[in-house]
């Protein structure tokens, strides 16, 4: 069970950081500004590490082609929920 933790993690950070890669066409990195704290390719690599691990600790797969997969998807899961959260929250700003 620890070995299909540690492999959905990877393989959800792993994705997290294509989707980053392909946003940006870079790898941007970690900055603090006045305002905030950007956690620039971070923010995608915990979000698609944590997203494939809840969803590979829920499903419970036999396999490593099945954690594979669901891994896969959760890292792009996670990539479209971050959008759609900065979209709304973009969304909120201009009214």
């Amino acid at each position: 069970m620890l070995t299909d933790i540690f492999f959905s993690l990877v393989i959800g950070g792993s994705v997290g950081i294509i989707g980053h890669v392909r946003k940006h066409g870079k790898i941007v990195m970690p900055r603090k500004t006045k305002r905030f704290l950007y956690l620039g390719f971070l923010e995608e690599l915990l979000l698609g590490a944590i997203a494939s691990l809840l969803l590979v600790l829920y499903t419970a797969p036999n396999s490593f082609v099945e954690i594979t997969v669901f891994s896969i998807i959760a890292g792009i899961s996670g990539d479209v929920v971050l959008s759609k959260f900065k979209m709304l929250n973009q969304n909120s700003e201009e009214k």
